[in-house]
């Protein structure tokens, strides 16, 4: 499996956020077979963020709907990135990769809108990026799309980054 390398905001930062907004990418259903039946448990994903760069994903399980949204809830609280944008866009074009699932990520031209599927779309509004072009390939795995997603995010990098990395002035 690949390993991430995440830079994930600190608590103190996201007390500072304030209110973020969460949605339901995935809910799924498993039974463990009893003695009198079936037992159900449930496990949810959902994408946290705050629609202005700033986005996380999180995992919860529980023997109940809404205790397992809770945790994902909160597990997403703590796997926050911030997203640099230009404009209403990503500043270039990146592939973020997780396991066997690739999403590709193309700045567009304003008013384009966000043209992608259900799970990377989830990431990208919550993030507040609004003009992008997406194509996922390989696994579509709600999970490993949304990290895919994550990845590519993670790797953006504005041209202000870039020259004090290098050292150059723009």
């Amino acid at each position: 499996m690949t390993k991430q390398k995440f830079q994930y905001l600190d608590r103190h930062e996201t007390d500072a956020l304030g209110e973020l907004k969460e949605e339901r990418v995935k809910v799924n259903r498993s039974a463990k077979v009893v003695k009198g039946g079936r037992r159900f448990a449930f496990s949810a994903l959902t994408v946290v963020g705050n629609q202005d760069g700033v986005v996380g994903f999180g995992f919860g399980k529980a023997k109940e709907i809404p205790m397992a949204m809770q945790k994902a809830f909160k597990d997403g609280r703590k796997h926050l990135i911030r997203v640099p944008r230009v404009a209403t866009t990503i500043p270039h074009e990146v592939e973020g990769r997780f396991c066997s699932s690739h999403v590709r990520l193309i700045p567009a031209a304003p008013g384009t809108g966000i043209i992608a599927g259900g799970t990377v779309r989830a990431v990208l509004e919550l993030a507040g990026v609004k003009d992008v072009l997406s194509k996922s390939f390989g696994s579509t795995n709600p999970i490993n799309l949304v990290k895919a997603t994550l990845d590519g995010l993670a790797q953006l990098r504005t041209k202000e980054q870039i020259s004090e990395l290098r050292g150059v002035e723009v």
